[in-house]
This record gives C-alpha cells, structure tokens and sequence, in this order.
C-alpha cells in the first residue's frame, strides 16, 4: 500500500512538472528533466531497501545537477 501511494505521487508530480516547462530555458528544462528521472530511479531503488522518500530526494538532487551540468557543457 505504502509502495503504490509512493508511486503514485510520483506519477502525478512528474505530469505537473512537465505541463510547466513551456517558458523555460534549456538549461532549466533538463535539470528538471533530470531531477524528475533522478527521482524517479532513486524512488524504485530506495523502495528495495525500504527508503523510498529518501532515495527519491537524493535521485531528484543529483539527477538536477547532472541535466543542468549537461546543457552547461553541451554550450561550449
């Protein structure tokens, strides 16, 4: 029950995030891509050891840095 809620509310905040990105920069638009991946992943890991929020906090803030660090290199 507690997995499926989990779940679910990640499912809603990834659609919310993603109907907000129209006025964005690309810089912008993959950290919150990236965030949102990063959660995600961390989510379904932490899940398996039993810290589903902490793994999705953790995913999301590295997931965020990765997406805006990759848009600043591919600049150059």
């Amino acid at each position: 029950m507690k997995r499926s809620l989990v779940v679910g509310l990640l499912a809603c905040a990834l659609g919310s995030g993603a109907l907000g990105c129209a006025n964005m920069t690309p810089a912008e638009q993959r950290a919150l891509s990236g965030g949102a991946i990063g959660a995600a992943g961390g989510a379904l890991l932490g899940a398996s050891v039993g810290h589903a929020g902490t793994g999705a906090a953790i995913g999301g803030a590295v997931g965020a840095g990765s997406g805006y660090l990759y848009e600043k290199n591919r600049d150059r």
